[in-house]
């Protein structure tokens, strides 16, 4: 049998022994929940944190717009400052004929017109588009032809604002006509447009001009 006194430093050291375990367990016990409470809180503050990363942006791969296949006429006589800013190519179509109109004239008040002819080729299996555009004294004078040369033309399919950045500077409509043709007509300050073609081409025409 072993001495009392012995016993009892025995059962002390024993009794520290359980006391310092039991204190291990509860700090990793507490370290753990706050780890797990860190992340919880991260989780909420921190945005985008605990998600699933973005999907990466598509990439759009845009078609080259059609080039010309062949070359623009030769323009004979003076140029105005109007047919100086007519454009010689409008996609893939050429300016193949550029004249004085026989559509407008005096007799509308116009200052200068001009009939211009766009191909995307030769011969008869060519895409062509007839351009009519003319020059008014001021924005009033082409604005009452305008509505005038619509109302004329029939009840257009398509209409809204032509504008140059944020102002409005016109208006556009298309209207539909025989043989699936159709005419887009527009005004920009004081120059009135029409480009007449087939009809699934005159509005993609009147998009890219640049007038």
């Amino acid at each position: 049998m072993q001495p009392h006194g012995r016993g009892a430093a025995g059962r002390a050291r024993s009794a520290g022994q359980v006391a310092a375990v039991r204190r291990r367990r509860l700090l990793a016990g507490t370290a753990g929940g706050v780890v797990v409470a860190v992340a919880l809180l991260t989780a909420f503050v921190w945005p985008g944190f605990g998600l699933p990363p973005a999907p990466a942006p598509t990439a759009t791969v845009t078609a080259p717009p059609p080039s010309p296949s062949i070359s623009p006429a030769a323009r004979e006589g003076e140029q105005t400052d109007l047919t100086a800013a007519l454009p010689d190519t409008v996609l893939q179509y050429v300016q193949r004929g550029l004249a004085e109109s026989t559509t407008w004239g005096a007799q509308d008040d116009v200052v200068e017109a001009w009939e211009v002819t766009y191909a995307d080729g030769e011969g008869a299996g060519a895409t062509v588009v007839t351009l009519q555009v003319g020059q008014w004294a001021d924005e009033p004078a082409a604005e009452g032809f305008a509505a005038a040369w619509l109302a004329d033309a029939g009840e257009p399919s398509k209409q809204g604002e032509v504008t140059v950045g944020d102002e409005v500077t016109g208006t556009y409509a298309v209207v539909p006509g025989g043989a699936g043709s159709a005419t887009v007509t527009w005004r920009n300050g004081t120059v009135v447009l029409t480009a007449t073609g087939p009809a699934d081409v005159v509005e993609d025409f009147y998009s890219a001009y640049p007038l």
